[in-house]
């Protein structure tokens, strides 16, 4: 028996088939900073020091010493759903509407987004209403300009240049537009003969219908954009892990399927439980949980808290292959978000730390194999865990050594 761990037996068998004492257990997974000690977890891993001498010993195994990388993780429950909300309004008078689209439809720059009369108001890419009818001689503004740049876009602007004048160029490149799109040609775009809509439209409800009379200002339909986002609420204890740039991780709602995503916004106004706007909401630190990396996987729920709900804020997250969520809409999926990483760490499995009597943790490093095989207690400062592996340091190890863990 040693003075720096529990009594064990003084007979030791075979390290890869025999008999040891009982290792450490993890019963949950916490969140901690690389480079934390074994005295500082936070009450996730049940450590157990070695049993008595007399006691049962249990089968062993050997698992290496690797250099990797871990990640912790907190996960935030979210919702598939569509960016933007964009509201069509019509300018163009008339006596009916003679076609709308389908709720669902995706409407490109160039395409038809409804009818009147029989003549159809197209979508034009841009961030100003069109306000006026435009032709040579108006005042020079930037609706001029936008109206230039979908032009070149949609290939009629050969010998245009974007300006706010509206010039003999301009007048010549509507003209090309309305003879291929079936409009009279007269080389001026009256009020309601297109729409400007920051981008593509997906139509989520067309309130107009199909005869009725066309009204300025009336509204034809409500869109989003094509582009789908995850909408997560994020607990305000966890605001400080999430900036608009960083990279996560969406979990699908099959619950394995991942795809990489990118937040865009984190909203400043916190909500509370009933989706009420929370006054004087203020971050907090963490609670315990994680998930490993590269060396393990693992998770935490993001709600926070024991007991009971707590404030949140929105996150969105854009999604680097939309394709990945096909047609799903308002579906539940997963945030991942990275709460700690430590790169090119060495790492054990968490069942090979051994619990010192006189506090603190060691590994047992194997030497040799077979019947030759001997046992060295090498104490070990922990840092990043996952589910799986935790991260060690030690003067005496390295990658490639084996220590001992308990049989499956």
């Amino acid at each position: 028996m040693t003075a720096d761990r529990a009594p064990r037996p003084a007979a030791l068998r075979n390290p890869r088939s025999g008999q040891r004492r009982p290792r450490a257990a993890a019963v949950a997974v916490p969140i901690l900073a690389a480079g934390v000690t074994a005295g500082a977890l936070l009450g996730g891993y049940a450590l157990r020091p070695s049993r008595p001498a007399a006691a049962p010993q249990t089968p062993t195994g050997a698992a290496p010493v690797v250099r990797t990388n871990l990640t912790n993780t907190v996960q935030v429950s979210g919702s598939l759903s569509y960016a933007g909300a964009d509201t069509v309004v019509n300018q163009a008078p008339g006596t009916a509407y003679t076609a709308l689209p389908a709720a669902g439809a995706i409407i490109r720059r160039g395409q038809r987004v409804y009818e009147v009369d029989g003549a159809p108001v197209t979508l034009f890419y841009g961030a100003r209403p069109q306000w006026r009818a435009l032709s040579e001689g108006v005042v020079p503004g930037p609706d001029v300009a936008q109206l230039d740049r979908n032009l070149i876009a949609l290939g009629y602007g050969a010998y245009l240049t974007v300006s706010d004048y509206f010039t003999g160029a301009t007048a010549y490149a509507v003209e090309l537009w309305q003879q291929a799109t079936g409009l009279p040609v007269t080389g001026t775009v009256p009020l309601g003969q297109v729409v400007f809509e920051p981008g593509p439209l997906r139509v989520v409800n067309v309130a107009a219908s199909l005869g009725a009379t066309p009204q300025p200002g009336a509204t034809v339909l409500t869109a989003t954009s094509p582009v789908p986002v995850v909408v997560a609420q994020l607990p305000v204890n966890q605001e400080y892990l999430v900036r608009a740039g960083d990279h996560v991780t969406v979990t699908l709602p099959d619950g394995v399927t991942t795809t990489p995503g990118t937040v865009t916004a984190v909203s400043s106004v916190a909500m509370a439980s009933g989706g009420t706007p929370s006054d004087g909401a203020s971050p907090g630190q963490p609670g315990s949980g994680g998930s490993g990396g590269s060396g393990g996987s693992g998770s935490s729920g993001g709600s926070g808290g024991s007991g009971g709900s707590q404030d949140t804020v929105a996150m969105t997250v854009r999604l680097t292959h939309p394709a990945a969520v096909g047609n799903l809409d308002q579906a539940p999926v997963s945030v991942n978000v990275v709460s700690a990483q430590a790169h090119g760490v060495l790492a054990v499995p968490v069942s090979a730390l051994v619990a010192l009597a006189g506090g603190g943790y060691a590994v047992d490093v194997v030497h040799g194999s077979g019947a030759l095989a001997t046992r060295q207690l090498v104490p070990v400062q922990t840092g990043l865990f996952s589910d799986t592996l935790v991260q060690v340091s030690g003067a005496q190890l390295a990658a490639g050594l084996e220590v001992e863990v308990p049989s499956p």
